[in-house]
């Protein structure tokens, strides 16, 4: 027997082993495919995007919708609450001038011939002004209270205390207008007057401003509460201070 070993056919010079082949190629392609996938510094990736008519529609109505908040956002800005401005600004605004003005009106009446001296309160000799206030606040009261199942009477006595013109107007609204409203919607009013000034008298002519609160009540409803001011012209009419002149300020 011969200890000759045979050993495999060898291969032609030059000749890879294919499963060698197939190592080699199977370890460099993930170096490859890292390099390709890896852009370098100096390369630039192109991203293509692709716009669909759904996107370009949902990108419109965002930028509508941006644009419509902001306006209402101006809008909102430029908007005066004129009920507040008017709650909070021009009614006590107003109150202060109408006090300012009663002030001044008391003051002139105080520096003139009748207020330099302390007002007469014998009833021989009572002052004109004096006299003029107490009959313009008792008459203003007079003129706006009634109650729907005496307001005919009421008023009526309230026109007595009136002169000239203005009580020929106060008959007509209250003929027309106040007594049937009253007596058909059951209405009722109070009113209260917590000051008046002089703003000029003399004995047969005064101006008086007075201040009014009035409380209306209307069926079974709450009552409604409103405060005004109004200038009253008196005349002296045989003896009387009658109203003349009835003017809101």
């Amino acid at each position: 027997m011969s200890n000759r070993h045979r050993m495999p056919a060898g291969r032609p010079k030059g000749e890879e082993d294919p499963a060698e082949v197939t190592e080699q190629a199977t370890a460099e392609e993930p170096t490859e495919t890292a390099e390709a996938a890896a852009p370098t510094a100096d390369e630039t990736v192109d991203v293509e995007v692709t716009e669909t008519p759904d996107t370009a529609e949902a990108e419109a109505v965002d930028i509508e919708e941006a644009e419509a908040a902001d306006e209402e956002t101006g809008a909102d800005k430029r908007k005066v609450n004129w009920p507040r401005v008017l709650a909070y600004g021009v009614l006590p605004g107003l109150a202060l001038v109408l006090a300012l003005a009663a002030g001044f009106a008391r003051w002139e009446y105080l520096s003139s011939d009748y207020g330099a001296m302390p007002p007469a309160v014998s009833d021989q000799n009572p002052s004109p002004a004096l006299e003029s206030m107490n009959a313009a606040r008792d008459s203003t009261i007079k003129m706006l209270s009634y109650k729907p199942d005496t307001v005919d009477q009421q008023l009526n006595a309230a026109r007595d205390l009136l002169t000239g013109d203005f009580r020929d107007s106060y008959t007509s609204l209250i003929t027309d207008v106040v007594i049937p409203g009253a007596q058909q919607k059951q209405i009722s009013a109070v009113a209260s007057v917590p000051a008046v000034a002089s703003v000029s008298a003399d004995p047969k002519h005064a101006v008086v401003l007075v201040f009014v609160n009035q409380t209306v009540v209307v069926g079974q409803d709450l009552p409604s509460d409103t405060a005004s001011s109004v200038r009253v012209t008196l005349d002296k009419v045989d003896g009387r201070w009658l109203i003349s002149e009835f003017e809101p300020v």
